[in-house]
Parts: C-alpha cells; structure tokens; sequence
C-alpha cells in the first residue's frame, strides 16, 4: 500500500480530507453531466441544426460549465485555505511556526505518489471507509491549549521563584564580595606606604650587593686567570716527566738485558744449567720405568 511518510494519525487525516475532496469533486462532475443534460433535454428536440443555433448552444453550453467549474475551483481555494487555518491555529497554540513550500504541490513525482495512495486506499477498500478511519471533529481551539498554557504558566511561575531565590543568593554574595574588595583595598594602600618606606633601605641593600657581586667577580677573573697558568705549567711537566720516565725505562730495559747476559756467562749459570739437564736426563729415565 502506497504510503505518504506520516505517522498513523496523520495519514489518516489525510484519507478524510481525501474523502471529502472525493466527494466534493463527484458533486462537481454530476453537475457538469447535469449541464449537458439538460442541453439535450432541453435545445436537442430537434433532427437538423443549423451551424448558428449549434454555436449558440455549445456557447451556452460552455458559460454554465464555466461558472460552475469557476465556482468550484473558487470553493476548493477557500476550503483548503479553512484546512490550512484550522492546522495554523493549532500550531500557534502550541507556540510552532509552520512552513509551506508552493513550490512542491506543482511536482508530478509527489502528485503521483498521492494518486497512487488514493488508488490504493479507495479502490481496494470499494471506496468504503473502514470504522477505525473515521475520526471525530477536531477538539476545540481554546481547551487543550489554554491548559497546555496554564501549564507552561505555572512551569514558568516555578521557574521565575527559583530565579528570584538564585538573584537574591547572588546579591548576598556580591555584597560580600564588595566588602572583601574595600578590605583588601585597604591593604593594598597600607602595603604600597609600607613599601614605599622600604624602599631606600632596598636601593641601599641592592648598592652594597652589586658592589659585593663586582669585588667576587674580580677575584673570580683573577683566581681563574692564576689557574689557567697553573695548569699549563703542569701540561708542560707532565710532558716533561713522560719523556724522562720513557727515558728511564729504556735505560732499565737496557740494563736487564745486560744483566742477564752477564749472569748466563757466570759459572753457576752454567753448573745450574747442567744440573737441570742432568735430572731432566733422569726423570725421562723415571718415566720410562714407570711405563714399563
């Protein structure tokens, strides 16, 4: 079934306008059909006309449908403007603003869209309307929104006490605040005259402290300039003392070697070295005992 995207309600207060555009439209085509009757009832007595009293026929014939069709188009207007009234009036009770785009009651794909809903909904029910889609009138105007408003009253009346409680929290705080501001003022001034009195005694103390910071500069210029010569003068022994120590141990190795040169030519090197050779001769002698 073709829907129109509402919810329920709505749709089906679209169906009852549907409804009566329905029949309101049926009442208009009867008259039209009643117009052409009556022609034939009334002008078609005869077997042969002439072009002139068939003018003047179709002539007439044409300023009845006119009028009527005018007087329809023209009470359609006005019904749909009393729909539109009674939909506004609604709204503005509930304090909405509605919005309507002309623009969209000429597009063909929505107007289709409503044929084929009217199709679906009266053809396929046999033009019957179903116990459930008839609604009563709507309710009156002033009840549901003069209650709506007294409630909206009441909430606003709650509201503007609670308003005027937090107002009268906030003054008693300014209040406060006010006075925590006179005293602190007055601080402030007995601080700026108390400063001001310290003043020269502070111009005073910062003069001694930069002439002091100036004298410990100086020292410290010179004391850095003493260790700066300190410490060449022990870069250059150091050198010094490494060339004579690399001196000293080539002279000691020279003198080792020399040493045991001599001792290996001394007699009791060599009586050791033939006793060594001896009980070498003799362990091997052992060993091939023991492995026998």
């Amino acid at each position: 079934q073709a829907e129109l995207g509402l919810n329920e309600h709505h749709q089906n207060e679209a169906i009852n306008y549907m409804r009566f555009a329905r029949f309101k439209r049926g009442l208009c085509l009867k008259t039209v059909d009643s117009c052409f009757q009556d022609l034939k009832d009334s002008r078609l007595v005869e077997e042969t006309f002439t072009v002139d009293e068939v003018t003047d026929m179709l002539d007439g014939l044409q300023t009845v449908v006119h009028s009527e069709v005018e007087s329809e188009l023209i009470n359609i207007t006005y019904t749909n403007v009393l729909l539109l009234r009674q939909l506004f009036s609604q709204a503005e009770k509930w304090y909405l603003k509605l919005q309507t785009d002309v623009s969209d009651l000429e597009n063909r794909e929505l107007l289709e869209q409503v044929a084929e809903f009217e199709k679906s909904e009266f053809t396929s029910s046999n033009k019957k309307p179903s116990a459930d889609l008839v609604k009563p009138k709507l309710a009156p105007l002033n009840e549901g929104g003069s209650e709506l408003l007294n409630q909206r009253v009441t909430c606003l009346q709650e509201e503007n006490e609670k308003l005027k409680a937090r107002l009268k929290t906030i003054e008693t705080q300014a209040t406060a605040a006010l006075e925590e501001k006179a005293k602190l003022e007055k601080s402030l001034k007995d601080l700026q005259v108390l400063q001001g009195d310290q003043e020269t005694d502070a111009n005073q103390d910062i003069t001694e402290l930069e002439n002091k910071v100036a004298a410990l500069k100086c020292q410290f210029e010179k004391t850095l300039n003493d260790a700066t010569e300190s410490q060449k003068f022990l870069e250059e022994n150091l050198v010094t003392t490494k060339h004579d120590l690399l001196k000293v141990q080539d002279q000691l190795s020279t003198a080792q070697k020399e040493l045991e040169k001599k001792f290996q030519q001394t007699a009791a090197y060599r009586n050791m070295k033939e006793i060594l050779t001896k009980k070498n001769e003799q362990i091997k002698e052992l060993r091939k005992k023991l492995s026998k």
